[in-house]
């Protein structure tokens, strides 16, 4: 598994949604933010198409237009506009094999977490948990999210992930641990569980973060992944982001005392804080690449082998 090329100067960027759509007036707001970056654009047609109410377009309108991005050899890189939901419909229209043999730069999250682990594991392909155009830059991108963004495209031998000032990694668990890195949020990697894109976490580092959910959920989905044999088979846990995550009935037992519970018996090394999810500053990880994580010192490095 390799990182994919540099994103070139004055590069032509995708849009794609392979969720939720936006409306058509927003898409005007991502193409100008893209521009004003000093790349050119090329958009899905189905941007602001609203199928079901939550789906831009049919599944397999939305996988299409990932491949033909993938296959379009004029873009060279591809960006989600948006999460939202719905992308689990797409998952039998990719062609695994077109985008394997036309390996780039691949950026989202949220709902996007489908797409990073069959572009990890059916593909060989590293990915990027880092801010979409809607959702995180046409309204104002912050410098910590743009720089952590482009430090990750453009790392040359290593990426060292570094937290925005102010927001500390701090210590689960004690200890190092090497290995791939995989997941991203938290329900979709329980939702992948007896399908054929099922998270793997045998030797790898996991990185697990959800938005907008009760307490009793978070434990739902976590204790699926243990039950699963998930959270023993991995060498390492990083926490991301729990944004608007509460326990109305019991405030004080938050999301880290519920995780604590659920990683007991496990000797592996955690670490949390870590600033990549729904919130803002949103700092970029690449997904599949070798992560080495050490709790004494802090550090997060990952190897960027292209």
């Amino acid at each position: 598994m390799k990182y994919p090329k540099k994103l070139k100067e004055h590069g032509c960027i995708g849009l794609v949604c392979p969720s939720s759509c936006i409306s058509s007036e927003r898409i005007s707001a991502c193409r100008d933010t893209i521009e004003s970056m000093g790349y050119s654009v090329k958009l899905a047609d189905n941007l602001d198409i609203n199928y079901g109410g939550y789906m831009a377009g049919t599944g397999q309108i939305r996988g299409e237009w990932i491949n033909r991005m993938f296959a379009d050899p004029e873009v060279d890189a591809i960006f989600c506009v948006r999460g939202g939901d719905g992308s689990s419909r797409i998952m039998e229209y990719l062609d695994y094999e077109l985008i394997r043999n036309n390996p780039k730069i691949f950026v989202g999250y949220s709902d996007v977490t489908n797409l990073h682990l069959a572009l990890n594991q059916n593909c060989g392909l590293v990915t990027f948990h880092g801010p979409m155009v809607s959702s995180n830059m046409a309204d104002g991108f912050d410098p910590e999210s743009e720089a952590s963004l482009f430090e990750a495209l453009s790392a040359d031998g290593s990426y060292t992930y570094k937290n925005p000032e102010g927001f500390p990694i701090k210590v689960l668990k004690e200890g190092k641990a090497s290995g791939r890195l995989t997941g991203g949020n938290l329900s979709l990697l329980s939702a992948s569980m007896g399908t054929p894109y099922e998270m793997d976490t045998k030797g790898r580092i996991l990185f697990i973060e959800e938005v907008c959910e009760p307490m009793s959920k978070i434990e739902k989905w976590a204790y699926h992944l243990r039950n699963a044999g998930k959270l023993k088979d991995c060498s390492g846990i990083l926490l991301g982001q729990f944004t608007k995550v509460d326990n109305a009935d019991c405030p004080e037992y938050d999301v880290i005392k519920c995780l604590t519970d659920i990683f007991e018996g496990f000797d592996i090394p955690v670490l949390y804080n870590i600033q990549s999810g729904h919130g803002s500053p949103m700092m970029t990880l690449p997904m599949g690449a070798v992560c080495n994580i050490d709790t004494a010192s802090q550090t997060i490095i990952f190897d960027t082998e292209r």
